[in-house]
């Protein structure tokens, strides 16, 4: 059966028509785009999927406008995700459990599925998150903190004297404004996440494997000093695997 599978994230929306265990075709757009005129360049000439599966962090304005293009491209109608309290053996460690966003639920049944928990899930975005991952399938928590493009963007706004002249370089100690601003948003970011890594371990059961998604991850990748695997579209791959079940 074939699927088309949607990530609607904070920057971009990502999409893959899946069949038999891989993608037909896949692709992206960014929300500053014109969404609606390049999906229907990029839909056309597809056969319509079965069924269609979405994840989404945004509002309901850009859910309705993405399932308005799936109607003209396919006749279909969206079944949107709603981060559940357990699925496909990952149980989810929110009271609340619509409260986790979906794209690290999806994120943690990719990695089960794949047979790399316990792990460290980190998502280098507009945000950057922080998941622990059981053995088990237990999540076990996790944190929210800017991404460091975020860190930098809120730095500039707030601060009246800060104002690199350019784009700065990363560097352990900067002599510069620029540098200075980006190397301690960037850094901070890798300190989080291998601090995160680091008090995990006990409870996952020695080191766990860190698993690094998301539009910065490979950016910030170089500056852990922790080792991790770089994991591409994530997100849909736990949808796809979510997905096999309905």
């Amino acid at each position: 059966m074939s699927r088309l599978l949607l990530d609607l994230g904070n920057t971009r929306l990502k999409w893959a028509l899946h069949h038999a265990g891989g993608w037909q075709a896949n692709g992206a757009v960014a929300w500053d785009e014109n969404v609606a005129d390049v999906l229907d360049a990029a839909w056309t000439g597809h056969a319509p999927p079965a069924a269609v599966f979405g994840a989404s962090v945004v509002d309901d304005a850009r859910e309705r406008l993405v399932a308005a293009s799936v109607a003209r491209a396919f006749g279909r109608e969206p079944h949107w995700l709603r981060t559940p309290a357990e699925a496909c053996g990952v149980r989810n460690a929110y009271a609340e459990p619509q409260r986790l966003g979906v794209d690290r639920f999806l994120a943690m049944l990719a990695a089960r599925a794949d047979g790399l928990a316990p792990c460290v899930l980190a998502g280098v975005g507009t945000a950057l998150t922080l998941d622990a991952l059981a053995a088990d399938g237990r999540h076990l928590g996790g944190l929210i903190a800017p991404g460091p493009r975020l860190m930098q963007q809120s730095l500039l706004g707030a601060t009246a004297q800060v104002r690199p002249a350019h784009a700065g370089t990363i560097v352990e100690a900067a002599d510069n404004t620029a540098d200075a601003v980006a190397s301690g948003c960037w850094l901070a970011a890798a300190a989080l996440i291998e601090r995160f890594a680091a008090r995990m371990a006990p409870v996952l059961g020695g080191a766990p494997a860190l698993r690094l998604g998301g539009g910065d991850a490979e950016a910030l990748l170089p500056l852990l000093a922790t080792p991790a695997q770089l994991v591409q579209d994530g997100v849909l791959h736990g949808l796809a695997v979510w997905a096999a079940t309905q």
